[in-house]
């Protein structure tokens, strides 16, 4: 990579970076070429030629949202075994990821549902596609931990993945919203209780 490549794509991180804030601390509407370029120090033209419309600069933000996600949860837990490690390792560090990042800055893929869940258009197109991928990817773990025995056999997917989902969301409020300093210490024992009901 030339110099003058590594400057843009510099360059486009620090846009997406600020994007990310942007939202994080506002909301996805608030993203807009002009409060991202002045957070940056560029004009509203030089953050066009990088990443292009508005549209686009939030699309890239939730793409960069579930990147870092899908880096700190799902990426390290395929360095364990299929079936209850993994699915544990996931949840394990779903939790730690919520109390130490989400906490403070905020999680896009909830916020960004009920900014637009009545708002269709490609933007919820595409996070609802963010989202669905996620859900999916958790579906396969939960299904080879069924097949690995370790799950009882009738098993439902989906359920056990909207229960995963939905503990999740409830340790996000009482993180952000009530501060409580031991909602992730609550949501281990929680998760550690569900588990228990699929257990063979």
């Amino acid at each position: 990579m030339d110099a003058k490549t590594q400057k843009s794509e510099l360059t486009r991180a620090a846009i997406v970076g600020a994007g990310l804030d942007l939202a994080a601390a506002e909301g996805l509407e608030a993203i807009t070429l002009q409060a991202v370029a002045d957070r940056v120090g560029l004009s509203k033209s030089g953050v066009f030629s990088r990443v292009g419309s508005r549209e686009a600069l939030q699309i890239a933000v939730i793409e960069e949202f579930g990147r870092r996600f899908i880096a700190d949860v799902f990426v390290p837990s395929m360095q364990f075994p299929k079936g209850l490690p993994r699915l544990n390792e996931i949840m394990r560090r779903w939790i730690v990821r919520t109390r130490d990042v989400e906490a403070t800055q905020g999680c896009i893929f909830t916020a960004g549902a009920f900014e637009l869940d009545d708002k269709d258009g490609p933007l919820r197109d595409f996070l609802l596609d963010e989202v669905t991928r996620w859900r999916a990817a958790l579906r396969r773990t939960v299904l080879q931990a069924v097949e690995q025995g370790h799950l009882v056999p009738d098993t439902e997917p989906e359920q056990l993945v909207a229960e995963m989902y939905s503990l999740a969301m409830g340790l996000l409020h009482d993180t952000r919203f009530l501060r409580d300093a031991r909602a992730a210490e609550r949501a281990q024992r929680t998760w550690a209780r569900l588990l228990k009901t699929y257990l063979p």
